[in-house]
C-alpha cells in the first residue's frame, strides 16, 4: 500500500493540482518572448502554492504551519494579478480568465477557512 502524507487527503490538494495544471495549460500558449518573464514567472507562482501548502502543513507546529499557508495565499494573489496582467496583454482571453479566476476564487476560499483553523488553534 502506497503511503499518502495527509495534505493529499483534502480536497484543497486536489484543486491546487488541478489549478497548476490550468495555469500551465493556459501559458504554454503564450508568447516566446515570455518564456523567461511573465510565462514563467506565473508558473512558478502556481507551483509556489502547491509547494508552500505542501511543506506547510508536514510542519510540527501550528506557527510554522500558518506562515507557509500564508505564503501558499500570497502567492495565489501573485497570480491573479499576472493573470490579470495577461489578459490586458491578450494573452489570454476572457473565457480563459474567467476559468482560472473561479479556480483561485475556491481556493483563496480553502486557504483562508485553513488559516481561521490554524489561527483558531493557535490561540486554544
Amino acid at each position: 500500500m502506497n503511503y499518502v502524507f495527509s495534505f493529499e487527503k483534502m480536497r484543497m490538494w486536489t484543486d491546487v493540482k488541478m489549478y497548476v495544471k490550468t495555469v500551465y495549460d493556459i501559458t504554454k500558449n503564450y508568447p516566446h518572448h515570455e518564456s523567461y518573464g511573465l510565462q514563467s514567472q506565473l508558473q512558478r507562482a502556481a507551483v509556489s502554492v502547491a509547494s508552500n501548502i505542501a511543506e506547510g502543513l508536514s510542519r510540527k507546529t501550528d506557527k510554522e504551519q500558518l506562515r507557509f499557508v500564508e505564503i501558499a495565499y500570497s502567492s495565489l494573489i501573485e497570480t491573479y494579478a499576472q493573470l490579470s496582467i495577461s489578459k490586458d496583454l491578450e494573452y489570454i482571453n476572457d473565457v480563459q480568465f474567467q476559468q482560472i479566476n473561479n479556480e483561485i476564487r475556491k481556493i483563496s476560499n480553502q486557504l483562508n477557512a485553513l488559516t481561521r483553523t490554524i489561527k483558531k488553534r493557535i490561540t486554544e
